[in-house]
Order: structure tokens, then sequence, then C-alpha cells
């Protein structure tokens, strides 16, 4: 597998439009980020995950000309906020994109894209099936895909394994039969917002914390906000086993 992250920053990305912190007037392009996306490449199989507003040009960045499924982890705008950006993936493939997560986020999905699902189209439109899924696993081609429950304060988002990885955002509380389905993993992707606690998202201490609980080999931290610190400073200071994932790293699982 090959993951490649296409954007790694909160819902207002880094540098936020008008503030004029260190981070966002940084220099450094690891302090870029666009909003949090994901791209596993499993043989010929290529799964994204969320669909934010940044999409056409994550699609751009990283030359993606095929996606095969869209694994959705909630409905909040930075995650479902650009997938009308599909469509030319749509025509060079000539094939519907398929959207996977729960019912409540597809029902969403299919509000704020009714275009897309009328009887009777305005030419052009995304091709879209939604999926629901629940807690159980479920298959896309030969791959098999494990949701993982987590909350984001009061809302449910899943996570997703397959294989020895997981990917997990916007997390705040994970309970403990659903952190078992992180045990033994090679790459955990989680969440982790800024050092301060915050309401909804993991900060770098709990991060941290559930990570040496669940002991994957190595760890990338995203959703990051630019209140989190400067790449060069933090990156650093964490276990060797842990990194800030940065626009367009890709990783070897």
């Amino acid at each position: 597998m090959k993951l490649t992250f296409l954007g790694t920053g909160t819902s207002q990305g880094v540098p936020v439009v008008g503030c004029p912190c260190e981070v966002c007037l940084s220099k450094d392009v690891r302090d870029n980020r666009l909003r949090t996306s994901a791209y596993l490449e499993i043989a010929d199989t290529k799964l994204l995950f969320d669909a934010g507003p940044d999409l056409r040009q994550q699609l751009l960045q990283n030359n993606i000309t095929q996606v095969d499924a869209i694994l959705v982890t909630h409905e909040h705008k930075d995650h479902i906020g650009g997938i009308d950006d599909i469509r030319p993936v749509n025509f060079l493939m000539e094939k519907t994109v398929n959207i996977y997560g729960l019912r409540r986020t597809l029902n969403v999905i299919a509000k704020d894209y009714d275009y897309a699902f009328k009887e009777y189209k305005y030419p052009g439109v995304p091709e879209l099936k939604l999926i629901p899924v629940q807690e159980l696993p479920f298959q896309i081609d030969e791959i098999l895909i494990t949701p993982i429950s987590v909350k984001h304060l009061h809302l449910s988002v899943l996570g997703y394994r397959i294989g020895s990885f997981a990917y997990v955002t916007d997390a705040s509380f994970i309970a403990p039969k659903e952190k078992e389905k992180l045990k033994n993993l090679e790459v955990l992707v989680l969440n982790s917002l800024r050092i301060a606690e915050h309401y909804s998202h993991f900060n770098l201490a709990q991060s941290l914390a559930l990570i040496k609980e669940v002991h994957p080999k190595r760890a990338f931290l995203t959703h990051i906000g630019h209140d989190m610190g400067k790449h060069a400073v933090i990156d650093p200071q964490l276990p060797e086993n842990v990194c800030l994932a940065t626009d367009r790293l890709t990783v070897e699982i």
C-alpha cells in the first residue's frame, strides 16, 4: 500500500486567512496545510479519504486521475465540500464513484449535491453512488475495510482500518472496544489539532497518549492547526515513531 497525504490542515487550513502568527507567515512549506484528506493506493484500487474544499488543488498537485471510492469520515464541510470536483475523474474513468459513509453523512451529501441525484440530471454533473456503512466490516473490490467509530465532541465519526493501516481524524474520544481495532498497526494516522486542549479534537498530548496505548510501529499526525506551532520546532520533539504529517508526504505500508 502507498499512502499520500493530500492535506493535513484543520478546517481553515494553514495559513489562516488574515492571521499574522509565525506559523501562518512561515516560509517553510511544511507549515502550509490544505484541508485534511488522504489517498491510498492498493494495487489497482485507489481510495480517497474525504473530499474537502481543496480537492481540485489536491488532485492536480498529486496527478491523481483515478478514484475508485471515497471513504467519508463525517459531513463537516472541510471533509465533503469538494465532492463536485470528482467530476473530471468521472469523465476520465468513465464510471461512477462510490461514496461510503454513515447514512446520516450520506443524507447530507445527497442534500448538498442534490443535482447529482435527480432522476433527470443536468449534463455533466458528478456521477456518484452513496453506499451506507455501519460498524461492520465491508469490502471494496477484494479489500476488507473495518470502520472505527469515534466521537467528535458528540458527533459520531468514522475512521477506517485496512490491513495494518488505520486512518482516524476529528476524534476527541475513542471507546475501549474501538481502540482494540487500532492494535497491531504498521501505520496509524491520527488527528492532533494543537498543543492546548480542545473540546472536539485531540490535542498533541492526547494524541501521543493514544499512540502510546495502541503502539503502532509508525504514527503520523494530521488535521493540524496553526496553533500547533511550527513544524521545525514541534516535529523534532516527538517520539521516534511519531511525526507531523505534511502535505504531499508519501508513506509505503
